[in-house]
């Protein structure tokens, strides 16, 4: 018996004006346990988030993607057997979908005795998802740049200072394919000028940890304005966050979560305020306070006893 457990942290894409480019790692993790036996069949379990909703056959992401990599082998995956621990909330703007990915991919991978290479994964898995800016952070960890040129993912990990992360996740559907769906096909020169002058500069502060600079740049004109308006209360939680002290907020990814940056410790009022905009504009909303995460995912081969 072969067993080998699987963390993958969540992340956060765009950090505003970074759209498609940028992305972080963030210090909470999904934890995955896969087992491949002599005994046949197939069989999958979760705990935590999305225990109640999401698939538990070959339909389920992470067993969809640790197949494409049997598929791919040409080796059996009969008797593999998959426990999921779940700590990233679905459909957030965390990277759940891009973390199951990576998680699925790695998993059988290191079962298969790693036929592909990190690069093969972060390729693949980039073309399920659509856009590196989730998987290559999960991966990877840390803050990382990444484009796509020649069906090739270059990336690169730059430098980030430790902050405080306050994430505020509303109880509203906002599926990812919805929210690319209402930006617009063509953007105007000066707002593309706009994201790219600023993008650079979040990069120096966050490396730096320049949060007043963090707060003048984390601006976007190609995603933000059109997503924001059919989120319920994410303009005033936004406000409400800068008044209660947060350097800079923006979308998590596609949202509908909002992430704050801040100096540490952790203020805690920041959370709290952007929860009560909700409420106020008639959702429930949950509070992650977080730290950024410097290591990716990582695979841990488990000793028999």
């Amino acid at each position: 018996m072969n067993s080998i457990t699987i963390h993958v942290p969540a992340t956060t894409a765009n950090l505003g004006p970074g759209f498609d480019t940028l992305g972080l790692a963030l210090d909470l993790w999904n934890e995955t346990e896969f087992v491949q036996t002599d005994a046949g069949g197939f069989s999958l379990t979760i705990s935590g988030e999305g225990e109640k909703t999401l698939p538990k056959d070959e339909t389920n992401a992470i067993a969809a993607a640790a197949l494409q990599l049997y598929k791919l082998a040409g080796k059996d995956p009969s008797g593999l057997s998959i426990h999921c621990i779940n700590r990233i909330p679905l459909i957030s703007g965390l990277g759940s979908s891009s973390a199951a990915l990576v998680t699925g991919m790695l998993g059988a991978n290191s079962l298969l005795g790693e036929p592909f290479s990190r690069q093969d994964i972060l390729t693949m898995a980039t073309e399920n998802e659509g856009h590196p800016d989730n998987v290559v952070p999960a991966m990877l960890g840390g803050l990382v740049a990444s484009v796509v040129c020649d069906d090739r993912i270059v990336t690169r990990k730059l430098v980030v200072s430790p902050m405080s992360i306050t994430v505020v996740f509303p109880d509203f559907y906002f599926p990812t394919k919805t929210a690319r769906a209402i930006l617009p096909e063509y953007v105007l020169r000066e707002d593309a000028i706009f994201n790219v002058s600023r993008a650079v500069l979040v990069i120096k502060s966050l490396e730096t940890g320049d949060l007043t600079l963090l707060g003048e740049v984390m601006e976007d004109a190609l995603h933000q304005p059109y997503r924001l308006p059919l989120i319920p209360g994410a303009q005033a939680a936004m406000q409400a966050a800068r008044q209660a002290g947060a350097s800079a907020v923006a979308l998590s990814g596609a949202g509908p979560s909002l992430i704050a940056f801040s100096r540490q410790p952790a203020n805690p009022a920041i959370g709290l305020a952007m929860q009560q905009a909700f409420v106020q504009a008639g959702l429930s909303a949950r509070i992650f306070p977080l730290n950024i995460s410097v290591s990716g995912a990582s695979c841990v081969e488990n000793k028999a006893s």
